[in-house]
């Protein structure tokens, strides 16, 4: 497989995030971009970030919301790869505050389309989340609307050259807002609150899931949602694994939350492709000449059945109470 980022900028939006700085550092251990620009709205962050990076010529902090075209359009200049990786995300504040999270995860979404296509960047990946699928909060909602966004804005960038996919995982291990951190400080007061004994959530690792954006961004030809094939676990075993002296307390399902999350919902199953560790959702309305029956890094993918959903609940590989425990000690 040739290098495609050997020599190339890279931008990354809502680069100070978990994700960003884990991407960053990954990108210029591995390979060797000519430049590295970390495109976030947190001056703060963006400075704490740069104090990880002494002497490292090949990054670029630039100040901007992808709710400013022009400014993206300004960032874009000399781009050929974005990772898309902006967006608000806590699901109570956008619940509370609608139109700012539409304003980020959708408007932001057509901004980033358009600048890209009007910079003539190379290629664009999304990231997207499990609570895109069959959505019943506001943030998964956004999402969703994302995620059709770019697969299809390949129609418009058809003569243009540029590519869009999307990238889609489950709950990352150990990230900001995740609940393990939640977990570790309620532990002091020897009570853990479960919204409900039956939930059980996809899990991947950040270093999981940058390899994986790193590998689609190799093999995508535009359209595709990736999804990555990943464990998952019951939230009583993590409990049990972080504070298995404490009490278990039932609350309830908050508003806006699911008792098991999707990635491959029953209805896409017609259009979906699976490989040995991942599956491609391929956009149903195809363009141009893509054929994406042809193999993906020499490995070609297989139909699933007409009723195929892939769920947290049904998923064949799953986390035991042991494993989660090295997991929990490797995230803090």
């Amino acid at each position: 497989m040739t290098n495609i980022f050997e020599g190339k900028t890279i931008l990354v939006t809502g680069g100070t995030g978990s994700f960003g700085r884990k991407y960053v550092r990954y990108m210029l251990d591995k390979y060797n971009p000519r430049k590295i620009i970390v495109f976030s709205r947190d001056e703060l962050k963006q400075f704490e970030m740069a104090q990880d990076f002494p002497n490292e010529g090949r990054i670029r902090f630039f100040l901007g919301d992808v709710r400013d075209y022009q400014r993206l359009l300004r960032a874009f200049d000399g781009v050929d790869i974005v990772v898309h990786a902006a967006a608000l995300k806590q699901v109570p504040a956008a619940e509370y505050n609608p139109i700012e999270c539409i304003k980020t995860n959708v408007h932001g979404a057509e901004n980033i389309i358009n600048a890209a296509i009007d910079s003539s960047v190379e290629r664009v990946i999304a990231l997207s989340t499990d609570k895109a699928v069959n959505p019943i909060n506001l943030y998964g909602a956004t999402k969703l609307c994302s995620d059709k966004l770019f697969v299809a804005a390949n129609n418009y960038s058809i003569t243009k050259s540029t590519k869009f996919s999307v990238v889609r995982y489950g709950n990352v291990i150990g990230s900001r807002g995740s609940v393990i951190p939640f977990f570790n400080e309620q532990k002091k007061t020897g009570v853990l609150p479960i919204t409900d004994e039956r939930m059980t959530r996809f899990w991947i690792t950040l270093q999981q899931g940058v390899e994986f954006v790193v590998h689609c961004l190799e093999c995508m030809q535009g359209g595709e949602v990736f999804i990555s094939k990943i464990p998952s676990m019951r939230i009583t075993d993590l409990a049990k694994a972080i504070a298995p002296e404490c009490e278990l307390k039932i609350i309830g399902i908050r508003p806006g939350e699911k008792l098991h999350e999707i990635m491959v919902p029953a209805d896409e199953s017609r259009n979906v492709l699976e490989f040995r560790k991942f599956f491609i959702i391929k956009p149903s309305t195809p363009w141009g000449k893509i054929d994406y029956e042809t193999p993906y890094f020499g490995e070609k993918g297989k139909g699933v059945d007409q009723d195929f959903y892939y769920a947290s609940d049904n998923n064949p590989d799953w986390i035991s109470i042991e494993n989660l425990k090295e997991v929990v000690k490797n995230a803090a």
